[in-house]
């Protein structure tokens, strides 16, 4: 077994990303002590998207913000858009039935595929 040191990636990744090069690392812990401070950050992020209940909605965030767990910065943006891609979708298509969002429209159909 080869050991690989891990670190602790804070990644951005918009709602108009077309692939991991999009995705912006903000943040990296390089050991566990500094882990409390970036998951902070992390939670400040991601804070304009907690509706009245004081719960994440996916449907009110401008970005995807994600803490990702992985060797290099290459392996965290990867990670990063994997798990945000469902989201973005999500997002997306809530601002095109919502607000009839022309932008929010063109990105499903460019970038996923998907008809709005």
């Amino acid at each position: 077994m080869i050991y690989k040191q891990k670190f602790y990636f804070l990644c951005k990744t918009p709602l108009s990303a077309e692939g991991p090069e999009d995705v912006e690392v903000i943040d990296r812990a390089d050991k566990n002590d500094d882990f409390p401070e970036i998951f902070k950050k992390f939670e400040e992020y991601r804070s304009h998207a907690f509706n009245e209940d004081n719960l994440y909605s996916v449907v009110r965030a401008d970005d995807i913000y994600d803490l990702i767990r992985t060797g290099d910065v290459q392996e965290a943006k990867e990670t990063a858009f994997e798990k945000a891609q469902p989201e973005i979708v999500t997002n997306l298509q809530h601002r095109t039935m919502q607000d009839n969002d022309k932008n929010a429209k063109a990105i499903l159909k460019e970038v996923h595929g998907i008809e709005g």
